[in-house]
């Protein structure tokens, strides 16, 4: 394609999705612009780890020619999947087979932390190609697929695609559609253990080297192992969005936060919770949301989304970054496979991706709906044995 005839691309936001979806489209000739509202690729920490699936994740990586170096950073014994009972009692252990680990990325559903895995893609691009410190305003239809970006400091840009890669919130998505996230009804406080195999050994053992869910009558604790000895930890319970406001409860209080889970997870094995009295890192508060399922919208001529902007889950999933990783590779696909006709294209892209989300958030809005049950305990454990 010669650069007279390249179409103006801008995508919203710097996640795993909109990132792919830029890479691939530069392996083959086509520019695409990146619209972050972070003030640098250091701003955030961008969370706990990641599995990635061969059939999307790690099919995505290849397409972008990443995958050698994704194979150099998992971590193939992440898979580790551990349930245990609220008295401390291990109830199912499933660790990858030895062929797996060696295998590498290979095999299997390797881990690996999100922030590496940002940082791949972001290293794999043109210079400049992200413009940090731009976080959308609106977006305004000028003409028939070509609309103008509004951004919070005064700027504005055309483009003729603007692909809303912008998560949960997506200023994209207003355009396109009325839906919002609703609460799940589960809120995760996060927290972590630091040099956890020297100053946590316990629980790091407890952990082991992939996942470890305990998970009983509404309320449970979900521990990951990341990177760099460190354990990221979710307290997770089935309560009102705002219960830290009912109580009078300070989320600064650090204190108070503790004694409050504390009281949540009364009878559980002092084992556990050790999980929230050992923080290392304090306590953040995570209320989960996921868009109404399915999430449509009509096809509108230079807007689409991908990722969570299109089809916000809840985490258990497991396919939230694998599917925003597998809509930017068959978007750009799409895109590099019919380069001046950008309309059919994403019509094409849409065809496939509505109804895979669809599938996959009902998946997801079970999963969560079992995990925080009276009952979660066992419907996990028959989940894991059927799974696995």
């Amino acid at each position: 394609m010669s650069t007279s005839t390249q179409p103006r691309i801008a995508i919203i936001g710097a996640g795993p999705g909109g990132l792919t979806c830029a890479r691939i489209l530069q392996r083959h000739g086509i520019s695409a612009t990146v619209y972050d509202r972070d003030g640098s690729r250091s701003t955030r920490d961008q969370g706990g780890t990641l599995d990635m699936h061969p059939g999307s994740g790690q099919k995505a990586l290849r397409e972008a020619g990443l995958l050698d170096a994704f194979t150099a950073s998992a971590r193939p014994e992440g898979q580790q999947m551990r349930l245990v009972g609220r008295e401390g009692k291990v109830l199912f252990d499933m660790a990858p087979p030895e062929a797996d680990v060696e295998a590498g990325a290979a095999a299997g559903r390797p881990e690996i932390d999100r922030g590496r895995l940002r940082e791949l893609l972001l290293d794999s691009l043109h210079p400049d190609t992200v413009r940090w410190g731009h976080k959308l305003a609106h977006v305004e239809p000028l003409t028939v697929g070509v609309h103008r970006l509004h951004f919070t400091d005064g700027a504005t840009i055309d483009a003729d695609l603007v692909i809303g890669a912008d998560g949960a919130w997506s200023t994209v998505r207003r355009r396109l559609s009325d839906a919002t996230p609703v609460y799940t009804g589960v809120t995760f406080v996060e927290t972590g253990l630091d040099d956890a195999d020297t100053r946590h050994a316990a629980l790091a053992a407890l952990t082991g080297n992939g996942t470890m869910m305990a998970l009983d009558d509404n309320r449970g604790f979900i521990a990951q192992r990341n990177s760099h000895r460190h354990v990221r930890v979710y307290v997770g319970m089935r309560t009102d969005e705002n219960w830290h406001r009912d109580a009078g409860l300070d989320l600064t209080d650090e204190v108070a936060v503790r004694e409050a889970l504390l009281e949540e997870f009364t009878g559980w094995s002092p084992e556990l919770l050790r999980f929230i009295t050992d923080t290392d890192t304090g306590y953040t508060n995570r209320p989960l949301y996921a868009l109404p399922v399915p999430h449509t919208w009509a096809h509108t001529p230079g807007l689409t989304l991908l990722g969570d902007a299109a089809h916000l889950m809840s985490p258990f999933s497991g396919m939230g970054a694998n599917l925003a990783m597998l809509d930017g590779a068959d978007l750009a696909r799409a895109l590099v496979d019919a380069p001046t006709a950008i309309d059919e294209a994403v019509r094409a892209y849409e065809d496939v991706m509505l109804p895979r989300s669809a599938a996959a958030a009902e998946g997801a809005a079970e999963g969560i709906a079992g995990a925080f049950a009276p009952d979660s305990a066992a419907q996990t454990l028959a989940h894991m044995t059927r799974r696995h």
